[in-house]
């Protein structure tokens, strides 16, 4: 029996029961020794659904992708971080959105007057931010 049967075999038994530490934790040490393709097979598998293996395939699979994304995030000019936003053509607005925060918060000079500009511009969300960190600075609040 491959890794790959065993684990199928064992998702389809705790399916219903729910999973036993150890063999949980067995599982998810074959993760590795299994191919991408087996990996993608067990995570859209409907046994595995809901479970702490999936979460573990998950972060086989794709978490090398993110770090990459979050990388290259931070490395990026703050006007080219603007422009992003404010065009709205990749899917990590979000992510985005969570640098100029940081960049607003940690004070880099003409930069924090450009955020301060975009966030005014975006969403309601975005511009009740913006005023919320506009009063701390002038009233002092932490």
């Amino acid at each position: 029996m491959t890794d790959y049967e065993y684990i199928l075999q064992d998702a389809k038994l705790f399916y219903y029961k729910g999973w036993e530490a150890g063999e949980l934790r067995k599982c998810i040490d074959m993760l590795p020794n299994l191919s991408h393709e087996e990996l993608v097979k067990l995570y859209t598998n409907r046994w595995v659904n809901g479970s702490k293996l999936k979460e573990e395939i998950f972060n086989i699979l794709y978490m090398d992708r993110l770090g990459e994304r979050e990388e290259r995030i931070k490395e990026m000019s703050t006007n080219e971080l603007i422009n992003e936003f404010e065009e709205r053509r990749t899917g990590n607005i979000a992510l985005i959105r969570q640098e100029l925060r940081y960049r607003y918060k940690e004070d880099f000079g003409d930069d924090r007057i450009k955020i301060a500009a975009v966030f005014r511009r975006a969403t309601k969300g975005d511009q009740k931010w913006i005023e919320l960190q506009m009063r701390r600075k002038i009233f002092g609040w932490r």
